[in-house]
């Protein structure tokens, strides 16, 4: 297949240090490609492609989302994130030339090159890289890994290749269809933003090909299957061949660090890259850049909104409707800030515990004795558990103990 590579990823604009790592690693292994970032959030006047590692900047309003404005209200930052991934893709197709669109997470680095995925995407319409490619051998690790991939999909979805084909382009209307109306982090109901979409798409698309390769799209819900070995100056290796890209994902809430010790503590590779991230980013989040508000995070007036705001202003459409920009709380009570304080302030117990998708509630699974032990060996070390401690103390300190516990809760989530 000849033409364009187009790749791109999706966040907002606190996320651009973590979206330089990744363009940096697409340059350095794949300097053919065009590189795009899709943004959730307002484009603020700073930020050109001028010195920057990507070569253009897809703005939300850009996208042809319908009623993009009013549905942007109705997502949390990481909902939109993904809910505009079908959406860019599909603009992607439309280029001129272009002959394949990959999606990266910003979260994820190359290590190699993935000529292989290219290949593959030559003769088939999609490619999808699954959570596990091999059976896990414990029932820990089933629990931890093959269950967590029932409730959020089957495939991760910090990966995607398309191709510009018919099919290719149905997919990602098809996706887009979906992700505008459903794009909802709520696992108890079955929902977990776009990812869990895809499950389908075997299904309802031809020439889905399914990347089994183990040095793609490694992370910590399959280091239990996996050997990576090598080092950063050797380069790495996971069951032998070259690392392709891993995905550091839940890292900046110590998830990734906790699940990393409990299925890969006796790899010294996987603790030295690891480490490395570490320092990465430890780089990056000293940037001023991470600490720029989400655009879409407040009211008009600085008032940060409430999730079971969203929740209710996407599921009636007599307040969209009579709400037609529901940020503005210029207009005190007759704003819809104002009318959720009042009238609305009575559905708020029924949509934060049934109906409101994080706040439906669900039991979760325990910790097991063995990663308990792993986390307080890491915790007392001098040297490894230094940003553990410094991150659980930060917790206490804003949220207390509960603050732990739903990290904990939320540990098993790809």
């Amino acid at each position: 297949m000849t033409g364009t590579l187009q790749v791109f990823t999706s966040a907002a604009v606190n996320y651009l240090p973590k979206v330089r790592i990744l363009c940096r690693s697409i340059r350095r292994h794949h300097p053919e490609a065009v590189i795009h970032l899709a943004l959730a959030d307002r484009r603020p006047d700073w930020l050109v492609t001028e010195g920057e590692p990507f070569d253009d900047v897809l703005d939300v309003s850009q996208l042809g989302i319908p009623d993009w404005y009013r549905w942007s209200f109705t997502h949390n930052i990481v909902e939109l994130a993904t809910a505009i991934k079908p959406f860019a893709l599909a603009r992607l197709l439309e280029l001129p030339g272009c002959a394949t669109v990959v999606y990266f997470d910003p979260d994820i680095v190359l290590f190699s090159r993935v000529d292989d995925i290219l290949g593959t995407l030559a003769h088939s319409s999609l490619a999808l890289t699954p959570h596990q490619n091999k059976p896990e051998r414990t029932l820990d690790a089933v629990l931890d890994n093959e269950v967590a991939s029932l409730k959020h999909g089957i495939f991760n979805l910090g990966f995607i290749g398309v191709a510009n084909c018919d099919e290719g382009r149905r997919f990602a209307q098809w996706w887009g269809e979906r992700t505008w109306a459903l794009c909802r982090a709520d696992v108890p109901n079955g929902l977990f933003t776009d990812q869990k979409w895809v499950n389908f798409a075997p299904v309802f698309f031809d020439g889905v090909a399914i990347v089994k390769s183990s040095r793609h799209n490694v992370a910590t819900w399959n280091l239990t299957t996996r050997e990576l070995t090598g080092s950063l100056d050797s380069g790495f290796q996971v069951d032998g061949e070259p690392l392709g890209f891993y995905h550091f994902t839940g890292f900046d809430s110590g998830a990734h660090r906790i699940m990393a010790i409990k299925n890969a503590a006796a790899s010294a590779s996987v603790q030295e890259l690891i480490a490395w991230y570490e320092r990465e980013t430890e780089v990056a989040d000293n940037d001023p850049v991470s600490r720029t508000p989400w655009a879409f995070g407040r009211y008009s007036d600085g008032t940060p909104i409430e999730p079971w705001h969203r929740w209710l202003y996407r599921d009636r459409a007599d307040l969209r409707d009579a709400f037609p920009d529901p940020y503005d709380a210029s207009l005190g009570e007759r704003s819809f800030a104002g009318w959720c304080a009042a009238e609305g302030r009575l559905l708020r117990a029924q949509y934060e515990e049934g109906r409101g998708g994080m706040g439906s509630k669900a039991r979760p699974l325990t910790v097991g004795a063995g990663a308990a032990w792993q986390l307080l060996r890491l915790a007392v070390s001098p040297r490894a558990g230094r940003a553990l401690r410094a991150r659980v103390y930060a917790i206490l300190r804003a949220e207390g103990i509960g603050g732990i516990t739903r990290r904990m809760a939320r540990r098993r989530s790809p």
